[in-house]
């Protein structure tokens, strides 16, 4: 099994993040996420997971805006009760991304909703592909350095803290584990409300 994981797990890795990234709601981030602990562990380099996540998510994120700027509004427009729909939401998310869509597109890597649906309202909405790809690129490099390294120095300190202090580790880091999900959630509707 561990031959099958060094051998295959940087593609899976690419695969999942890429699917995610073009719009498919698949596992991407927990892939990456514990790729970094692989890497801890000794089964890839950090930076080879670093690079293959930051590539397939450049790479996801442009076939997504590709779809949604070629296909999005023929899909959006072929049932009544989307057509709809998007007649009420497309005039506001067009003046949006026209406005701030540099940051949704940086800043949307970092929220799982946003990450799967980013690449598309853009391209739907007409964004410059140009303007896409530079802040897609810097979005999914920090994204990729930042959730790798967190997991890389947090998964081992979580091994540590569970191996020398056991159960009271545990019921210590529970509590951690919420707050940081509240917070997460708190920063989350603000960017959405923003």
């Amino acid at each position: 099994m561990s031959h099958l994981l060094n051998q295959y797990g940087l593609y899976l890795l690419f695969g999942a993040v890429a699917i995610e990234s073009a719009g498919v709601p698949v596992p991407g981030e927990t892939t990456l996420i514990a790729a970094a602990v692989l890497a801890k562990l000794g089964h890839f380099s950090l930076w080879s997971v670093i690079v293959v996540a930051a590539v397939a998510a450049i790479v996801g994120d442009n076939i997504g805006y590709w779809l949604g700027r070629e296909g999005g509004r023929r899909l959006l427009t072929r049932w009544k009760f989307l057509e709809r729909h998007a007649g009420r939401t497309l005039p506001p998310a067009e003046r949006f991304f026209e406005k701030h869509g540099a940051k949704t597109v940086f800043f949307g890597r970092f929220i799982a909703v946003l990450r799967v649906a980013t690449a598309w309202i853009a391209g739907i909405s007409g964004m410059p592909w140009w303007r896409f790809f530079l802040w897609n690129a810097a979005g999914g490099i920090a994204w990729a350095v930042a959730i790798s390294v967190l997991a890389y120095t947090a998964g081992q300190a979580v091994a540590d803290a569970i191996s020398r202090y056991g159960l009271y580790a545990v019921l210590a880091l529970i509590p951690l584990g919420i707050a940081a999900y509240f917070a997460h959630r708190y920063m989350r509707k603000k960017l959405e409300n923003a």
